[in-house]
């Protein structure tokens, strides 16, 4: 089997409407809404696709339960999206009223990274690969 890319990422949220908007706000853009599969697919210029999936039913109180318990389940903590600048992506998030929850931080491979979390407490990495 030949992998070619990685064709989208799969998110699960509570609430569509309020997920939506959030990811418009990064510069997405609905490309399907099927209340039948219960999705929403959001594309960004860049080419990366997010499918909403709106059937979350427990928002654990308010916490990440991969990242903010002390028990760590296993299962996907984030997801990183190349950017030019790290230091222009915290100034692009902030301008758009959200919260930079983390960095920049540089860590010892050289990427240097702004994290983020959407409505939902999915955690968002904003990478700036290493120069050279």
């Amino acid at each position: 089997m030949r992998i070619n890319r990685l064709d989208h990422v799969g998110i699960r949220v509570m609430d569509f409407d309020r997920s939506v908007a959030f990811y418009e706000r990064l510069g997405f853009s609905v490309i399907r809404h099927d209340l039948e599969e219960r999705v929403v697919v959001l594309k960004h210029d860049s080419g990366i696709e997010i499918n909403l999936l709106d059937s979350g039913n427990d928002d654990n109180g308010q916490r990440n339960i991969l990242m903010d318990v002390e028990n760590k389940f296993p299962g996907y903590t984030h997801y990183a999206i190349e950017v030019d600048s790290a230091d222009e992506a915290k100034g692009f998030v902030e301008s758009i009223g959200l919260e930079v929850t983390e960095g920049p931080i540089t860590f010892g491979d050289g990427k240097t990274s702004v994290f983020i979390r959407d409505p939902d407490l999915n955690v968002i990495e904003f990478t700036q690969l290493p120069a050279g």
